[in-house]
């Protein structure tokens, strides 16, 4: 019986049966990822507590928009445990482009209600390395939408070297999910996080961004390396 497998060349040399073993690890390692953002999300969202003051809408909106959402977008063209799988390639663009549009949505919102509490306390704006590489995500990730335009219609804003921005498009991507990941880790020093979070919850919540941007940065370079074909 013949099955066609495709593979990245991470896997290159191995045998029949360790390749399949190095599938399943990735297939555990992209649930896992799925697993760990949205339980990030479902816990800022419960430390949080939205509506007790302007500032605890911030977490909220920061928290689904770049650990949920641009997660999920970007995962969601994997097909090691992808819930979207069964989407085609069209369908899963889509879902990718309607999902980083949360991303700045939610993003701009989130900044808008710090904003809203900094000037309701009359403290200073832009006074940490948090709020600082923020702005940075967030106009990063404002960009990347404006690029992801280009490649969504080619004809309508005259792009010639259609596979060239895809590369570019992955490439900035994966700085912009960078700076997010590194933003949400600089979350957890500022006072508000050290005050709501104590002990070994602190740590654990250290770690579960980390897992899922160590996933996604092996996604998006795998995605972009050339495929081959096993056959069994």
């Amino acid at each position: 019986m013949r099955t066609d497998v495709e593979y990245s060349p991470v896997g290159e040399g191995l045998g029949m049966s360790e390749f399949w073993l190095y599938v399943w690890m990735r297939r555990v390692a992209v649930i896992a990822a799925h697993v760990a953002s949205l339980g990030f999300t479902i816990l800022m969202c419960l430390f949080s507590r939205p509506g007790t003051s302007l500032f605890s809408w911030h977490p909220v909106c920061m928290s689904i928009s770049f650990c949920l959402c641009m997660t999920e977008g970007i995962l969601l063209f994997s097909t090691e445990g992808s819930p979207f799988c069964f989407k085609s390639r069209k369908g899963k663009v889509r879902l990718h482009w309607f999902l980083q549009a949360l991303v700045v949505l939610g993003g701009a919102t989130g900044l808008g209600f710090m904003v809203a509490s900094k000037r309701a306390l009359e403290r200073p704006h832009l006074a940490t390395w948090h709020s600082l590489l923020g702005v940075g995500t967030l106009v990063a990730t404002t960009l990347q939408a404006a690029c992801g335009l280009c490649l969504l219609f080619p004809e309508l804003l005259h792009v010639s070297s259609h596979g060239r921005l895809r590369l570019y498009h992955a490439t900035c991507g994966l700085l912009a999910y960078l700076l997010a990941t590194v933003t949400v880790v600089l979350a957890m020093f500022t006072d508000w996080f050290q005050a709501t979070v104590k002990g070994l919850l602190w740590y654990a919540f250290l770690l579960l961004p980390l897992f899922p941007a160590l996933v996604v940065m092996n996604q998006i370079t795998n995605a972009h390396l050339p495929k081959k074909k096993i056959t069994a």
